[in-house]
């Protein structure tokens, strides 16, 4: 059975251009249902799996715990794999096609306020050893944008466009977006290339933006490090990621007028509905301030 995953991991990276974090999340979830099958006596090969055995596995999923979206998202896999072997004629049958996904609660995304989207960002300021350069380059650039931090992390000299004023970023599928920046992030990354990232590349040759202290290209987990303890240094309590920076740029343009579709664009979100998660944070908050300040809320 390991065979037609193989294939399709194949397929998905080759075909169709997948990002390795997205291929990776594919594989583990086909390999958790390969397993699950070849636990069942009646299972010897793709085409002796049915209807009740995909069922059993996400029963199995939600019996230890995992939460609906994760359950959601290996359905998805596990169709998409069916759907593969169907077409590519290594199955006749796609046991996958009537089974519905798991109800999700929407929860609204968390986002900074204005004022501690500040403090985060000031708090490499004033100091100018390389590493501090790029870390505040990199902070001004991810809320100046809402990139992924992937997409972040990716970045190469060569998709900063500062006089410009934009940046060129490859999202999901490798789809390339432009997305414009503003004065603070266009003047952070014009001292990061001027003064900080020359000494991290340490005589080597490289086009990777954004470099640990190596002189190798920062990885997501690295950034990720980096953010929580800027965030600790701040004074900021709540749990941060570089998500809730995507977040809360979006949250922030509306909030401020923007429209919906141009957020939708800069976001690289394929479809507008996962952009209007958006309008319901900024309605939130807008009864938040109203409860807050007025007399006789």
């Amino acid at each position: 059975m390991q065979h037609e995953i193989e294939a399709f991991i194949h397929y998905l990276t080759v075909e169709k251009g997948l990002s390795s974090n997205s291929v990776s999340a594919y594989e583990r979830d086909l390999r958790a249902y390969a397993h699950y099958l070849q636990e069942s006596a009646d299972v010897k090969s793709w085409d002796s799996v049915m209807r009740h055995h995909i069922s059993g596995f996400l029963r199995n999923l939600y019996e230890n715990g995992r939460a609906a979206s994760t359950t959601a998202r290996m359905l998805s896999s596990v169709r998409s794999f069916h759907r593969f072997m169907l077409r590519e004629k290594l199955s006749s049958q796609d046991p996958s096609s009537d089974i519905d996904a798991p109800k999700q609660e929407r929860r609204l995304p968390k986002v900074l306020s204005s004022s501690e989207v500040e403090k985060l960002l000031d708090e490499p300021g004033g100091k100018r050893k390389p590493i501090d350069l790029r870390n505040k380059a990199m902070l001004e650039l991810l809320y100046a944008t809402g990139m992924r931090v992937t997409e972040l992390c990716t970045l190469k000299t060569s998709d900063v466009h500062l006089q410009m004023g934009f940046v060129q970023c490859r999202g999901k599928g490798s789809k390339e977006r432009i997305v414009p920046l503003g004065r603070h992030a266009s003047d952070a990354l014009q001292h990061y290339l001027d003064s900080g990232r020359s000494e991290l590349m340490r005589k080597k040759q490289s086009d990777d933006l954004f470099l640990n202290h190596h002189g190798n290209v920062l990885s997501r987990q690295g950034f990720w490090k980096i953010i929580k303890k800027l965030a600790r240094e701040a004074g900021i309590e709540k749990e941060l990621s570089p998500h809730i920076l995507r977040h809360s740029f979006a949250t922030h343009l509306l909030e401020n007028g923007a429209d919906l579709r141009a957020v939708q664009e800069m976001l690289g979100h394929a479809d507008i509905s996962t952009t209007q998660i958006y309008t319901h944070v900024t309605k939130v908050r807008m009864r938040e301030v109203y409860t807050q300040h007025h007399p006789r809320a």
